[in-house]
Formats: structure tokens, sequence, C-alpha cells
């Protein structure tokens, strides 16, 4: 009977992520307990969240050994989504600006 070649990972890879994902959460926490606030803290808050979401991507669901077209497929459509959201978020501030100024000048 033949056997299926299959790819195994080192184990070393696992445990390095694990230990990357407990440090990456404790700087969250920190974040709290050291009460950063305003738009640091939030900054800091999704720099972690993305962080720890890409290194799960990656190694849990082995996108780090995928051809390059999966991975394009799978991460290029949120990255789009979010220069999207961050275009109609400017172009509302810009909307709102020009409403506040041009309807308030008669007042």
């Amino acid at each position: 009977m033949a056997h299926a070649k299959t790819q195994q990972h080192p184990i070393g890879i696992y445990l390095l992520t694990w230990g990357l994902l407990f440090v990456l959460s404790t700087c969250s926490y920190l974040v709290d307990y050291f009460d950063i606030e305003g738009h640091l803290r939030w900054s800091l808050i999704l720099l972690f969240m993305v962080l720890k979401a890409g290194l799960i991507v990656a190694v849990f669901m082995h996108m780090a050994w995928e051809r390059l077209a999966l991975i394009y497929a799978i991460l290029v459509p949120p990255v789009l989504v979010l220069v999207f959201v961050s275009l109609m978020t400017l172009e509302s501030d810009y909307t709102l600006f020009t409403r506040v100024h041009f309807f308030s000048a008669g007042f």
C-alpha cells in the first residue's frame, strides 16, 4: 500500500506562534492596564489585533505555505474593503463640512 506524502511542519513554529500570540495579548492587556487614552489606545489595540489575526491566518490556517494566488484571493478583498471604507469616511467628513459651512452661512 502506497503512503501519501504529507508535509509536516516542525512543532517549534507552532510553539513560537503561541508565544507571540501570548506576548501580543499581554501587550493588548497592558494598553488597558496603563490607562492609555485617545487615538493611541485604539491604534495600539487595532495593531495588536491585526498582528494576532495575521499570525493565526499565516500559521494555523497554513496560509504561509499556500500558493501566492490563493493568498491574494483571500487577503486582497478585505484589504480593498478597508480602503473603500476609509475613502467613504473621508468623503463623509467632507460632506458634513460642506453642509455645515453652506447651511449655517445665512444664520
